[in-house]
């Protein structure tokens, strides 16, 4: 096979790239190595910044965002007596919008099998040749026959465990583990509460989310090496009711319906480009959840990537030459947000230290210009 761009991972950044590209006209390749239904299921993200949203909608992928999303002007923030609400809209102008994963991915597949893009998944020994000259990537598809698509340029939406990242020789890495990791919980119930609430607490941080009208979303702070055996529905429900208790508030219980232990950690791989070989995403950079940084930032990849590749095809190489760059000055600032937003938040040292993240709480939520910076980041740097 021969195209312009092949795409290895077709999760959401991959997907939405093939999108983009397509709309300008730019023939592309998917390779994915899990199945279809095991990447439309993946329970992941659920916030959509402001600039995530507006491109959605700009290119035909919002009728269902319109209608089942849940907009939503700020956040609360919640210490042991107290709770405060930032509004973002007031503050910066901008909301963001509850929308999962999931939905996203579904809309785009849609898109993909309407416009006709080729994707393989359940691909195995997937591999990248060449990729500072005539790129290629082999791998075997579903039924077991070997496989090649050359191409142009290569594009790495595959992930921290993907070949991808592993074809750029001599990368720099940065990377932290944090000492705690998030119990999740998806639960079928009505939400308690009309926004995301983050809640620190002696006993660990607590996050109040939401992924419908009738699916709530909830994570408790454990240890990184936490046994989920060891978490009935009962304990769960007890230390949420705990560490999210407010006078005045009831929150609402219902049938778990999956639960998980997701570790904790920022990583980021410096270029995000090497000859002919783009890599976006959690390929490139993973940052903890706190910040709801994970699935905007694989989109503000792919946005400015297709932005560049499309003016390359067109014989105009000065966006894709800035490529890295221009991405990791995005990438580091939404990587020090998600610290930020994660150390202020987790219980971890001593007393001391829990005195200094009450006293950035109550600085954040008292300072006109603390609420605003973090409305600003948390809304998203427009795209």
């Amino acid at each position: 096979m021969r195209t312009q761009v092949v795409i290895v991972g077709a999760g959401p950044a991959g997907l939405l790239l093939s999108h983009l590209l397509g709309l300008e006209g730019i023939d592309s390749v998917l390779v994915e190595r899990q199945t279809a239904e095991h990447v439309q299921a993946r329970i992941r993200a659920g916030m959509l910044e402001a600039g995530t949203v507006e491109l959605l909608r700009s290119v035909g992928l919002g009728a269902r965002l319109d209608v089942e999303g849940m907009e939503h002007r700020g956040i609360h923030l919640q210490w042991p007596g107290e709770r405060h609400h930032l509004d973002f809209v007031d503050l910066v102008g901008r909301s963001v919008t509850i929308y999962g994963q999931t939905e996203i991915t579904k809309d785009l597949m849609v898109a993909r099998e309407k416009a006709g893009h080729p994707a393989y998944y359940s691909a195995s020994d997937v591999a990248l040749h060449d990729v500072t000259g005539s790129p290629s990537v082999t791998f075997v598809d579903a039924d077991g026959a070997a496989q090649r698509v050359d191409a142009d340029v290569v594009v790495g939406c595959d992930g921290f465990h993907g070949p991808s990242r592993l074809s750029i020789p001599s990368s720099q890495v940065w990377e932290r583990a944090y000492p705690f990791a998030w119990l999740g919980v998806l639960a079928d119930v009505a939400p308690s509460a009309d926004e995301l609430i983050y809640a620190w607490h002696p006993d660990g941080f607590a996050m109040h989310s939401m992924r419908s009208p009738r699916v709530s979303r909830f994570y408790l702070q454990v240890a990184p090496d936490e046994d989920i055996a060891e978490w009935s529905d009962d304990r769960i429900w007890t230390a949420l009711a705990t560490r999210l208790a407010f006078s005045g508030w009831t929150l609402e219980t219902g049938t778990i319906t999956e639960k998980s232990v997701l570790p904790m950690r920022s990583f980021v791989t410096t270029p995000m480009r090497h000859g002919n070989l783009y890599l976006a995403g959690d390929a490139a950079h993973i940052v903890p959840p706190t910040g709801a940084k994970g699935l905007n930032l694989a989109v503000a990849d792919v946005a400015l990537l297709a932005r560049a590749l499309t003016a390359s095809f067109r014989g105009d190489d000065t966006l894709a030459d800035a490529y890295s760059e221009t991405a990791l000055q995005r990438v580091w600032r939404c990587t020090h947000f998600s610290w930020w937003m994660t150390s202020m938040l987790h219980r971890h040292g001593d007393d001391f230290d829990a005195q200094l993240q009450l006293a950035q709480l109550r600085r954040t939520v008292s300072s006109v210009s603390a609420a605003t910076e973090l409305a600003d980041n948390y809304s998203g740097i427009p795209l």
